[in-house]
């Protein structure tokens, strides 16, 4: 059986795979799982800026509410927001809707339990097992005084915004930067966060129509951001993606700085004011060689895990790590928060270069990126492509070829039907035959042109 729940939540496009009736039955299943004890139960909803946003939103609101849930709505808010307010407001649960860098007709569904952690496995297996089983009588449906009230809150979104604030020590007074908005969560909340904090802002790509997030900007479209950098002669660009979970800088030299470079200049700060516990950084196998190097230079130890924020977070509640995240500008900074926060990211980080009052290109500089090649390659079916003969042949003779040199990952996407290929190495124009050969591999065994 086809499980709904991906590697982020439940995604699709929206009345295609993504259906508001799905929405609504998930609300009442979600409902029934989160409030088996009795008392009054609240969710909180929070979204990004799609079109579909609001519809999706108010079945799933509408679902809860047949429950006997009381629902808060946060209206368009960082999905971070989310969930630092669940547990700061002591919501039984936070909803995020959000697609967070796919393209406007997607959108999604994930939750935050109590504590603003996102669901684990089992968790979520159960809430779709109550689906499965939505008319069984597990699923409450009360009556009269019973029924779940839909309240708006947008309060929320000002409690965020001081939060973040509270967080830098100092001020960003002097500092020039431009902010890319995606056209999304953060569009009402970056800019005005670091004009408060004292810097002077060019806010670009903060129009959000429902149509555009994504498009031709935010953390996965950085190219926007170079140019205005140069063109403003700024000391710095910071860009989120649709939900502000992730975070990416350009130096004022139009230098991009991904969540590698984030970290190790946030690592090496906090270690020297002591913050950095067991003088360890958790990144991800797509980590840069140069992310480990870099680190152990400056006395840091690395930990890797499986791509994925859920799989950094758990390796850093295990061991009570500081810091962790990944290349994509998905970094999760646990004396702050529960989960990957773009702008936690972008103060936090600003903050420093404030404070050393060096150019932001001194500390891109910390770090020696190794050539990396990425391709995606769309398929029709992600299932059995660890089993395809082939395609393992193909890898294997890769990794023969590279050596000691570089590596090779080949993995399916969480979100997308995408098999995504990196190779790293020394030498820029061996890994793009080294990366087609194994992309053309899988694109003749499972490209959606052979099916």
């Amino acid at each position: 059986m086809v499980r709904l729940f991906g590697t982020d939540g439940i995604r699709g496009v929206v009345n295609a795979t993504l259906m508001p009736e799905l929405a609504y039955h998930l609300g009442r299943a979600a409902g029934a799982y989160f409030c088996r004890t009795k008392g009054v139960h609240r969710f909180l909803i929070g979204r990004d800026t799609r079109r579909s946003g609001t519809m999706i939103e108010a079945a799933l609101a509408a679902g809860l509410c047949s429950t006997g849930v009381n629902v808060d709505l946060a209206g368009v808010i960082p999905t971070p927001g989310i969930a630092y307010l669940t547990r700061k407001e002591q919501y039984d649960a936070g909803v995020v809707i959000s697609a967070s860098h796919n393209p406007f007709q997607d959108n999604g569904i994930k939750f935050f339990d109590h504590e603003g952690y996102k669901l684990p496995d089992a968790t979520e297996e159960e809430i779709e097992n109550l689906l499965r089983h939505i008319d069984s009588e597990e699923i409450p449906r009360p009556t009269g005084e019973g029924i779940g009230v839909i309240a708006p809150r947008a309060d929320l979104a000002d409690l965020y915004k001081e939060y973040i604030i509270s967080t830098v020590q100092g001020d960003l007074q002097g500092m020039k930067i431009v902010t890319d908005s995606a056209n999304g969560a953060s569009s009402g909340f970056l800019p005005e966060i670091l004009t408060r904090l004292g810097a002077e802002v060019m806010a670009t790509f903060r129009q959000p129509d429902g149509i555009n997030i994504n498009k031709n900007c935010g953390s996965t479209h950085i190219e926007a951001l170079q140019k205005a950098v140069a063109e403003a002669g700024a000391d710095c660009g910071v860009a989120n993606d649709g939900d502000a979970d992730r975070c990416i800088l350009v130096d004022e030299k139009g230098q991009v700085l991904d969540g590698d470079h984030i970290m190790i200049i946030n690592a090496v700060h906090m270690k020297e004011e002591g913050r950095l516990h067991d003088d360890t950084v958790v990144g991800t196998v797509m980590s840069n060689l140069g992310f480990k190097k870099a680190l152990e230079k400056q006395g840091c130890r690395t930990v890797f895990t499986g791509v994925g924020d859920r799989y950094v977070l758990e390796e850093m509640r295990k061991h009570n790590y500081s810091i962790g995240g990944e290349q994509s500008g998905h970094i999760i900074f646990m004396d702050y928060n529960t989960t990957g926060d773009g702008l936690i990211t972008a103060v936090q980080t600003l903050s420093i270069v404030k404070k050393q009052g060096v150019p932001l290109s001194r500390m891109t500089a910390m770090m020696d990126t190794y050539p990396q090649l990425l391709k995606n390659v769309e398929v029709y079916s992600k299932n059995g492509w660890e089993e395809n003969e082939m395609i393992q042949a193909a890898i294997e003779s890769a990794k023969e070829e590279l050596g000691s040199d570089g590596r090779i990952l080949v993995r399916a996407s969480g979100t997308e039907p995408l098999i995504r290929v990196m190779a790293e190495g020394q030498s820029q124009e061996q890994l793009e035959e080294i990366v087609e050969d194994i992309a053309s591999v899988i694109d003749q065994e499972l490209g959606v042109s052979h099916r």
